[in-house]
This record gives structure tokens, sequence and C-alpha cells, in this order.
């Protein structure tokens, strides 16, 4: 496999590192060199992106198209380089948050991307209850075991790879195998099946193409009735997987920031349906309705970054 070597000139700010590990992907693999690259296969070909200055990022693709864009579009849209990051945070949010701006401004450059729905949709429902490393290690097991292994000559050196698994090749996993994978818990696995039997029906991924069309508490409702999605799986579904910005996913270490950062008393109490419910509009009227999400998954990485001094993703 060939490798095309483009330049794509943007003009927004992003920190490709902290954008890739900020616990929204499990797919990237970085290369240590004199720039360091970041690599992983799309639609069964091999990307590789480093930053070359905060306004030029530097990709190397086997192909001159991804998801039917030209590279340079993909990139752009993958990393949402066509949102203002300045619209990103309601106006005002600086002067009434001085402190928590003064920590958050590093981070304006992490984007929030726009992702594969299917394989964000089974790598969230791997993220119950466990940490990234964890979280990072069962896709990467499901990968080898069901995706199909692309090996590349680059720069850096030889890569190897592998495809995400299609709806298909889960749909027909063996329940044993595929538990396996998910450190031997099979209830994962099973929903795991059962959700790809469902794409591969075809009515999950319609739901998917009209996700962007209905309320989101339709779309949350949607993604919940299938087995082992909550609340703040389906939301982070609907963030990174399917373009909802409006999505505000909701876990411990946001409940923290709500709480030490925003003075929300109710983020202290247990995380009940009604009180996730309730959080949500309350970081809404904070943040904004339309990335709400977006500005919240910034508050995520910055809060893990500068407060609890979390490293690994």
């Amino acid at each position: 496999m060939k490798l095309l070597k483009y330049f794509i000139d943007h003009n927004e700010h992003i920190d490709l590192e902290n954008t890739l590990f900020s616990g929204q992907s499990f797919m990237w693999n970085k290369m240590s060199c004199s720039t360091p690259y970041y690599y992983r296969i799309f639609d069964n070909n091999f990307l590789l992106i480093s930053q070359i200055n905060d306004g030029i990022i530097e990709v190397q693709c086997t192909s001159n198209k991804l998801g039917g864009l030209s590279v340079a579009d993909f990139i752009k849209s993958h990393l949402t380089l066509d949102i203002e990051i300045e619209n990103v945070f309601r106006t005002g949010f600086e002067e009434r948050y001085p402190d928590v701006w003064a920590l958050l401004h590093r981070y304006l450059s992490v984007r929030v991307m726009r992702q594969d729905p299917f394989e964000t949709i089974i790598t969230f429902m791997c993220a119950q209850g466990i940490g990234m490393g964890m979280i990072r290690r069962q896709v990467s097991m499901i990968t080898e075991r069901y995706g199909d292994e692309l090996e590349v000559m680059a720069e850096p050196g030889q890569l190897r790879g592998y495809t995400f698994p299609s709806p298909s090749v889960l749909a027909t996993a063996d329940l044993n195998e595929l538990a396996r994978c998910t450190n031997n818990n099979r209830i994962r696995a099973t929903n795991i099946i059962r959700m790809a039997r469902s794409f591969e029906s075809g009515s999950m991924a319609f739901a998917c193409v009209q996700s962007g069309e209905c309320p989101l508490d339709t779309l949350r409702e949607t993604l919940c009735a299938h087995g082992g999605i909550g609340l703040k799986i389906a939301d982070c579904i609907a963030l990174f997987g399917l373009g909802r910005l409006d999505a505000f996913p909701i876990d411990t270490h946001v409940r923290q920031y709500l709480r030490e950062w925003f003075g929300i008393e109710s983020a202290s109490r247990s995380l009940t349906e009604r009180n996730y419910r309730y959080l949500q509009e309350e970081a809404r009227n904070m943040l904004g309705e339309e990335y709400a999400g977006y500005a919240g998954h910034i508050l995520f990485h910055c809060w893990r970054k500068e407060i609890r001094k979390m490293t690994t993703y």
C-alpha cells in the first residue's frame, strides 16, 4: 500500500494530541519520532496525521478519498475545523467564570470529532464503568479478532493496523469468543451482538441517518432502547458519533466540575435519571444550547488534566 501525502491549511486552532486522546475515540495510535505521527484505519485505508504547526496538518493516506470526500474535506469535517471555536462557549462565559477560563484557555484547541456511528456505538458500549486504558484494550482486541489486518510502510517505519469490524461480522460473532474481548463480560458481548444485528437489519442504521432531524430526547430514547446503553452512553454516542453537538454526557468528572466550578449543588447528589436531566438543563442554560456538548467535552478534558492530573487516555 502506498501513502499519498497532503498538507491541509486551516484557520482554526487544534491540538491533535489532546483532541485524539481526550476520551472521545479509542482507535488512534501514536508513533513518537521527531514529529509525532498519529495513525489509524478509516474505510480500509491507512491514515496518518501530524501537526506541522498551528495552521497546517500533514496527512498521509492510502487513498485520495475518505468517506466519499477528498482527504482534505474529510479531515476538516472529521476534526470539526468548520466550526469556529469562539462560538462554542456562550458570550460572557469568560467574564462570568474568569477562574475557570484561566484554566480552560489552553484547551480551546481540543476539537470534538465527527466519527463513524457504528464504531462509536460499539466502542462506547465497551466504556461502561471502566477506565480509558481498559476501554482501549477491549476495542483493540475486538479489531484484532474481527477486523482485517493492513500494513503500510510509512516514513516513521512499518505500521500495522486493523479495520473496525462491520455490523455483519459482529452480528454473527460467537458469544464466547467476543466475551474474551470484553473482559469476559458476557452481557456486554451479548449487547454488542444484538446492536450489530440491529444495524444489519437496517433499523438502527436508519435511526442514525435520521438522528440530526429528531429531538435529542427522541434520539436518546431510541439508543437507550438497546441493552447496554444508558443515558450517559447515549449522549456520548449522539455527541461523538452522530454530530449532535448539543448532547451533554454526564459522568463522575462532569458532575465534579459542575459542582466545584459552577456551584451546581445537585451535582453532588446521586445521578438518578431525574437528576441527570436536571443537570443537563443547568449545563445548557450556562453553556448555550447549540454547542453544550462541545463545550462540555473541553471542560471535561480540562478537569481531568488540570484538576485530577490524569494522564491516561
